[in-house]
């Protein structure tokens, strides 16, 4: 074996080693990203569902409380009977 074959062998050995470690690292950080992506965006639509949802709610009693004036209004008076 000449020496450069050899050099080209160590080479090649060393390169795809570095190769493989680095191919792991970009994995963890891609998979670090992606949950962290799908974590913030669960959160964000919790979020916005609690908040849609009281909206619901606060809208209900007030269109509510405004049915339940107007029913009272159209209730003749006592006075309204003699």
């Amino acid at each position: 074996m000449t020496i450069s074959f050899v050099k080209i062998v160590a080479f090649s050995v060393i390169f795809s080693t570095g190769l493989l470690s680095s191919c792991a690292e970009f994995k963890e950080a891609g998979r670090t990203i992606g949950h962290t992506t799908r974590n913030v965006t669960r959160e964000i639509g919790h979020g916005t569902r609690d908040a849609a949802k009281e909206i619901g709610h606060g809208t209900k009693r007030v269109v509510n409380s405004i049915g339940q004036e107007t029913n009272d209004a159209a209730r003749p008076s006592s006075d309204d009977e003699q």
